[in-house]
């Protein structure tokens, strides 16, 4: 069996809940949807995976572009890690490119510089030799701007040689130490624990905040059928977090779901409800068997499996994440949006079988009608292609105090479920504007403002001339021909001069862009250029710096790009 995704500690309590998963609910349950209440922007936070691409462009960037990578967790340069008796392959740095392109940042996990799991540990001179040589070869690669963190270790909690080694604790603060030597820019996340754990995590901060050494983005993973729980181990860590004096830290559970849920795409939207109204920074899907697969969504390199479309429905979402309450913390539940631009819904739920529903309210600004269609995917397994999902029905319903309930029959609690509500008449042929805050941010920051489009905007945009700090947004866009298109900008620049900023689409050329000032900050306004994009998706670039541009000048605020 292959026990890759959890330390030696976690070991014994994930065989147990292997042996008796939860059962889901019995039906007529209902899943209550507010789009009115929306609660942070759309992100796809949990779109991300554990060694998820390989070197050679695997899986094909069409698999990914869809599912709107947000995270990936790949091995350091050199990676000597062998998952699963595999050959070494996943190099963060030589899959960065293609990481790039598809919008997706990269968190580099240090100790798979060793072949083994559990890692074999050797000395203290050769770990901090290998760590020089890692943040080496980072510093040198200038075009890999997509790092966001270095992972210091991983499952210390079953991996760490306390005899051999000594105290974690002392030596996550003797790594970090040594990084910043020579790295004092890119963030470090840690610890990694193998599931949420009090005790360790409150010893872990206390000696980091003593060093100061504290991690820029907390890590522990969410593994064995434990979604129920997500919302209390947040809860805990920000409680924790607080009674230490130690500022809100993103999280990153950069491992999520167990052998016999990763490829069940019921139990994965379970997952993903859990971390969105968590409101946690990233989740990467945890990884078992092949890498290069995204964990099973890809096989045969360009083919989705049924759990992607899934994600491909996640990917699909745009605007805000809306209120989603289930009626437990196990069996039916799932994650909604609300596009206010579009007058569109998504909900994407599953975990439950039989016949139960989804109250959908908050539906007043889309008239009298809508339009309802609901679709399924199953649970194909990581090696069966699923070429589109079912469609389930088509239906017209009548909206009732701003609400309407929709049955959905004999479900499978294996399967996951897509409801799409829109107005019965004036949709859009294809999304024309993209919101700032729902693109791939780098190294900038998504705020709020009610005179922005959607309430959201994207700001702290800087260049420093260095990869590991300059500031772009990256927005996948889909489009029904290949043509040129007038590209509306909508932002804001109170500085009373001219800003600029590159733009670059599909990894073409540069040009730039000029922002005259506006009334001020938060008075936004609009500028155009035309781009040629091809049909299908295309990747389009805003920066302040990044490789292969000479940087932006001034200060300017992104608020959305419109396509026409």
């Amino acid at each position: 069996m292959a026990l890759r995704g959890l330390g030696i500690a976690g070991i014994a309590v994930a065989m147990t809940a292997l042996l008796a998963p939860p059962t889901a609910q019995a039906a007529g349950h209902t899943l209550a949807v507010d789009v009115g209440a929306p609660f942070r922007p759309v992100t796809h936070v949990a779109s991300g995976g554990l060694y998820a691409l390989a070197e050679n462009s695997r899986p094909a960037d069409s698999t990914l572009l869809p599912i709107k990578m947000n995270t990936l967790t790949q091995p350091p340069p050199g990676v000597g890690q062998k998952p699963n008796g595999q050959p070494p392959g996943g190099d963060g740095l030589l899959v960065a490119p293609q990481a790039d392109r598809v919008g997706a940042g990269e968190v580099i996990r240090m100790p798979d510089i060793y072949p083994d799991f559990p890692y074999k540990w050797v000395s203290w001179d050769d770990w901090l030799s290998k760590v020089d040589t890692m943040v080496s070869k980072r510093l040198a690669a200038g075009s890999a701007s997509n790092v966001a963190a270095w992972e210091i270790w991983n499952e210390p909690d079953g991996t760490w040689n306390t005899a051999a080694a000594g105290d974690f604790n002392a030596g996550w603060t003797r790594t970090v130490q040594r990084i910043r030597t020579q790295d004092t820019v890119t963030p470090v996340a840690g610890p990694g624990y193998s599931h949420w754990d009090a005790d360790r995590m409150r010893a872990f901060l206390v000696n980091a905040k003593n060093t100061g050494t504290v991690p820029d983005i907390v890590v522990w993973h969410e593994l064995d059928h434990s979604s129920g729980s997500v919302a209390a181990d947040v809860a805990a860590y920000r409680s924790l977090e607080s009674s230490l004096g130690i500022s809100p830290r993103p999280i990153f559970i950069n491992e999520y779901a167990w052998t016999d849920e990763v490829d069940v795409p019921g139990r994965v939207a379970d997952y993903i409800a859990k971390f969105e109204r968590a409101g946690v920074w990233a989740a990467d899907r945890a990884f078992w068997y092949e890498y290069g697969t995204v964990n099973g969504l890809v096989v045969n390199n360009n083919q989705p499996t049924g759990t992607w479309w899934l994600y491909k429905w996640y990917g699909d979402m745009a605007g805000s994440m809306v209120t989603t309450t289930p009626p437990a913390q196990t069996g039916l539940d799932g994650f909604a949006s609300y596009d206010a631009t579009r007058r569109r819904a998504d909900v994407v739920f599953g975990d439950e079988s039989g016949t139960n529903s989804v109250r959908v309210s908050g539906l007043g600004a889309m008239g009298s009608t809508v339009r309802v269609t609901l679709e399924s995917t199953p649970a194909s397994g990581r090696f069966t292609a699923v070429s589109a999902p079912t469609t389930v029905s088509d239906s017209t319903y009548t909206v009732s105090n701003g609400q309407i309930t929709v049955s959905v029959p004999n479900m499978s609690a294996t399967s996951a479920y897509h409801l799409v509500v829109q107005p019965t008449s004036g949709v859009p042929a294809y999304q024309h504007r993209y919101e700032a805050e729902n693109a791939s941010v780098f190294r900038t920051q998504r705020l709020t403002s009610s005179t922005a489009s959607s309430g959201g905007y994207v700001g702290r945009i800087d260049n420093s001339g260095d990869p590991r700090s300059d500031s772009y947004v990256d927005f996948v866009v889909t489009v029904p021909d290949s043509r040129a298109y007038k590209m509306t900008i909508g932002y804001a620049n109170g500085t009373g001069a001219v800003a600029t900023q590159g733009l670059a689409y599909n990894g073409g050329a540069w040009s730039t862009v000029n922002y005259p000032p506006t009334a001020g900050w938060g008075k936004f306004a609009t500028t155009s250029t035309t781009v040629t994009l091809h049909s299908g998706y295309n990747v389009i670039r805003l920066a302040k710096g990044a490789p292969f541009f000479a940087g932006g000048t001034g200060y300017a605020e992104l608020d959305y790009i419109q396509l026409d």
